[in-house]
C-alpha cells in the first residue's frame, strides 16, 4: 500500500477486525494526510500498486468537468447570475 506523499518508506500493520482487516496508519501519516480516526480515504490504482488518498477521485472528476463547462458558458452563466 502507498502512501501518496514524498516520505521515507511507511510500514503499515495489518490487523484483524471482526471479518475485516484494518491497516494502522502512524499518526505523523494521518496528520501529513490530514485525517483522522472515521474519516474517508480512498484507494485507487496506480502504475506501482495501489495509492491511497484523503481525495475522492470521483469528486476531482467532476469538478474538473464542470470547469470545462464554466469556461465554455461563461457568457450563458452571467446571464443566469442577474
Amino acid at each position: 500500500m502507498n502512501i501518496c506523499y514524498n516520505m521515507e518508506m511507511t510500514t503499515l500493520k495489518l490487523t484483524k477486525i471482526g471479518n475485516s482487516v484494518g491497516a494502522i496508519f502512524p499518526k505523523e501519516v494521518l496528520a501529513r494526510m490530514h485525517v483522522d480516526a472515521g474519516d474517508v480515504i480512498y484507494l485507487t490504482e496506480a502504475p506501482d500498486g495501489v495509492r491511497v488518498t484523503p481525495y475522492n477521485p470521483e469528486f476531482e472528476r467532476q469538478m474538473q468537468i464542470a470547469d470545462r463547462v464554466m469556461k465554455r458558458r461563461r457568457a450563458v452563466l452571467r446571464e443566469l447570475a442577474k
